[in-house]
């Protein structure tokens, strides 16, 4: 199947997010740029009516309330995320590690009243050094929480420095699989192909599941990928044109 839709519908979020940090002073460009593709995919080919999308990542907020309102909601835009269920955000989000207990909360709500839909969370990496997220990962394995998937935007980059300098998460996978989630890679988090091939697959009914995506951080700008400078940093100068030309905004 051809995914040439959603690759111009990445590229004009990217475009969107970029002149929206503009617009507000700000710009969390890092974390918002390496998960588009994978927000894109859940809305537009995975998720269902049912369905409900958290972002517990919410620095990464700006192209979520882009999409959001490219769906004809009406969210009030912010730095972080706060609760407005009538306009797709379900929860308030911004301290890491707090998004993925509230939708384990959701997905045992859910399963305790025999509900339908699957509740979509998307973490950073760097949210996997929280211990609220082992945590959550224990209680969804202990209640079999199968109507739950998680979504690691796994950029290997934090703040300012990288994963392995901060605080490594060597063998990821395997830990997750040691708390007995189902757990499957995407190996290119930008690949339409690969992220909807994933998603859709499913190996086991009685686990709640987890996916790494192996995402670059700043992706779609080449002088600014991989860069930890980039989590957070305004636009301005050289860099505004450069990124401008790389977008392809004129």
């Amino acid at each position: 199947m051809s995914y040439l839709h959603l690759v111009d519908q990445a590229r004009t979020l990217r475009q969107d997010t970029f002149m929206a940090f503009v617009e507000h002073g700000e710009a969390h460009l890092g974390g918002s740029f390496s998960m588009i593709e994978l927000l894109i995919a859940l809305f537009e080919e995975i998720m269902e009516e049912d369905d409900k999308f958290i972002l517990s990542k919410a620095h990464a907020a700006f192209p979520f309330y882009l999409l959001l309102k490219n769906r004809g909601y009406k969210p009030k835009i912010s730095t972080h995320l706060e609760l407005d269920s009538d306009n797709g955000i379900h929860c308030t989000t911004g301290s890491l590690g707090h998004g993925l207990p509230m939708a384990i909360g959701m997905s045992l709500a859910r399963s305790l009243k025999n509900m339908k839909g699957t509740i979509y969370v998307m973490i950073s990496d760097g949210e996997c050094q929280e211990g609220t997220t082992w945590e959550s990962l224990l209680i969804g394995s202990k209640h079999k929480l199968n109507n739950i998937t998680v979504l690691v935007d796994y950029n290997k980059i934090q703040a300012l420095t990288t994963l392995n300098e901060g605080l490594p998460l060597d063998d990821l996978e395997l830990k997750f699989k040691a708390f007995n989630w189902d757990c499957d890679v995407i190996n290119d988090g930008h690949s339409f192909d690969e992220i909807i091939q994933v998603l859709k697959m499913r190996k086991n009914n009685m686990k709640p599941r987890i996916v790494i995506a192996n995402t670059i951080k700043s992706k779609g700008i080449k002088q600014f990928e991989n860069d930890p400078r980039w989590h957070a940093r305004k636009l301005k100068g050289d860099e505004l044109e450069l990124g401008k030309r790389e977008l392809g905004i004129l």
